[in-house]
C-alpha cells in the first residue's frame, strides 16, 4: 500500500485512467465487432458502412495510446481487404 501523499495521488490517477481506457477499448472493440458481423453477414454495403464508423474509432484508440499505432494500422488495413473482397 501506498505510504506517500504523492503515492497515493498516483493510484488515483491511473485508476482514472485505466477507468477511461477501458471505456475507450470498449468502445472501439464494439465498432470492430460491428464489421465483423457486417463481413460475416456478406452485405457488402453494410460493411462498408461499418467500416467508415469503426475506421475513426481505431485510430483514435490509437492516438489515445490504447492500442499501438501499427496495430491500429493493421486492423484497418485487414478489414478493408476483407471488405474489398466481398465484391
Amino acid at each position: 500500500m501506498a505510504n506517500t501523499k504523492s503515492a497515493k495521488k498516483a493510484i488515483r490517477v491511473i485508476a482514472k485512467k485505466t477507468e477511461v481506457n477501458k471505456d475507450r477499448r470498449s468502445r472501439m472493440r464494439t465498432f470492430v465487432r460491428k464489421v465483423e458481423e457486417a463481413i460475416a453477414s456478406g452485405d457488402k454495403s453494410a460493411a462498408e458502412s461499418a467500416l467508415r464508423d469503426a475506421q475513426p474509432e481505431i485510430m483514435r484508440a490509437a492516438q489515445k495510446g490504447v492500442i499501438h499505432k501499427n496495430t491500429a494500422s493493421r486492423k484497418v488495413s485487414r478489414f478493408a481487404q476483407r471488405v474489398k473482397a466481398l465484391a
